[in-house]
């Protein structure tokens, strides 16, 4: 990325230079030695014009629903004796169809964070020329990405930073069938299942990972798309060559498609509800209940495939009416030789055929129906008291 200024400064004029650290921190600190020999090096150089030239590493952060993360930022100015008072950081986050969402700004010592990142986002602080900030109990909704934008009286420069999921994508479909989604139901049937519409970054690293589904389906940006890894004449013909297709962007309202849904890292755990007999669909959500759990739902069960490693080779009940089971490690009578979830439709829910996936969630989670949210400074301890890489620590890629 590079950041050019149209004319150099005039003499005594303030000018800064905002970059993108590519190093991966977490709310609980590396050691010194460690953290500094994870920083990447950034050049500052200037050409014969006087313009200055701003050379950053390229990359993005990675975390996990349920963690916390830093998007790192940082500027120079000049003099460097410039009151901190009047220097205004901004962060937003910029989508795929250019539309921004205001998420924390600050001048000198006044703060504010907007919307549902509320509670969760902070300044790290970690020194002059420091405009990171550090989210907290990351959601689905958070992945994307951010402007760091720094200003002054007279200058203003900006720097982006990607912040990734790991996480899963399943393709979806409800009750009434294949392609009976526009793109606004789409996005609410995912919400549904505990997840969000895909990116096409998402999708196509889900192919990389062996995605194969012949049915068309919505992504965020608002376009059509599915994976194909091993080409038939019934998905787009046997001589293409594997890949993700592309319908591109569709009328949002009038066109009906699946969904391409993403999930990450649950804060709780879904399991088979262990019992002598099968039940139907209102016995099971009983069930669950009686155990002090909910019947789980479709991107809660891929969570728990994906990062539980969930594996049980019984059809049990899922909160949409459909029957599926996890397949972690195939075997001939668990449908077939590719680990997955299995999907077998959508059931007459009076019959009594299957078993219940029931989904509790951690008690630490939450206290009084609140989430409990911890700012930087309660960590400070814990990093005086530890030279360990911190279990939650996240990373860049």
């Amino acid at each position: 990325m590079l950041l050019k200024w149209s004319r150099p400064p005039a003499f005594g004029e303030m000018f800064f230079v905002v970059f993108i650290l590519t190093s991966a921190l977490s709310v609980t600190s590396l050691p010194a030695e460690i953290e500094k020999g994870r920083r990447k090096v950034v050049h500052v150089l200037e050409d014969d014009t006087g313009a200055v030239i701003v050379q950053t590493a390229p990359g993005k952060v990675v975390t996990h629903r349920g963690g916390s993360i830093t998007l790192p930022c940082r500027f120079h100015h000049e003099p460097e004796n410039t009151d901190p008072a009047r220097i205004r950081i901004k962060w937003t986050k910029v989508t795929d169809a250019l539309q921004f969402e205001d998420v924390f700004v600050a001048l000198g010592r006044q703060q504010r964070v907007f919307g549902s990142y509320r509670g969760r986002v902070f300044l790290e602080q970690a020194g002059p020329g420091d405009a990171s900030v550090i989210i907290q109990n990351v959601t689905l909704e958070d992945y994307g990405r951010y402007e760091c934008e720094v200003t002054n009286d007279m200058e203003d420069d900006t720097g982006f930073v990607n912040l990734d999921l790991e996480g899963v994508v399943f393709p979806y479909y409800p009750r009434e069938g294949r392609y009976k989604l526009n793109y606004h139901q789409a996005e609410d049937a995912c919400k549904q299942q505990d997840a969000i519409l895909a990116s096409h970054s998402q999708l196509h690293k889900a192919w990389l990972e062996g995605l194969d589904w012949c049915n068309a389906g919505w992504l965020e940006d608002g376009s059509v798309q599915y994976p194909i890894s091993h080409p038939r004449d019934q998905c787009g013909r046997k001589d293409n060559p594997a890949g993700v297709r592309n319908y591109g962007y569709r009328h949002k309202e009038d066109e009906r498609y699946d969904a391409f849904c993403f999930t990450s890292k649950l804060n709780g755990k879904v399991y088979f509800l262990k019992r002598f007999k099968k039940v139907n669909y209102v016995e099971a959500m009983k069930a669950c209940i009686r155990d002090g759990s909910v019947v789980a739902k479709v991107g809660q069960l891929y969570a728990a495939w994906k990062f539980q490693l969930l594996d049980r080779c019984e059809a049990g009940w899922m909160e949409d009416g459909s029957v599926r089971y996890p397949i972690v490690n195939p075997r001939s009578r668990c449908g077939g030789s590719q680990p997955g979830v299995r999907h077998l439709g959508f059931p007459d829910k009076k019959f009594r055929l299957y078993g219940v996936y029931c989904f509790r969630k951690n008690k630490d989670e939450t206290a009084g129906g609140t989430e409990v949210t911890k700012s930087p400074t309660d960590n400070l301890t814990r990093r005086k008291s530890s030279n360990s890489i911190p279990m939650n620590a996240t990373r860049v890629i």
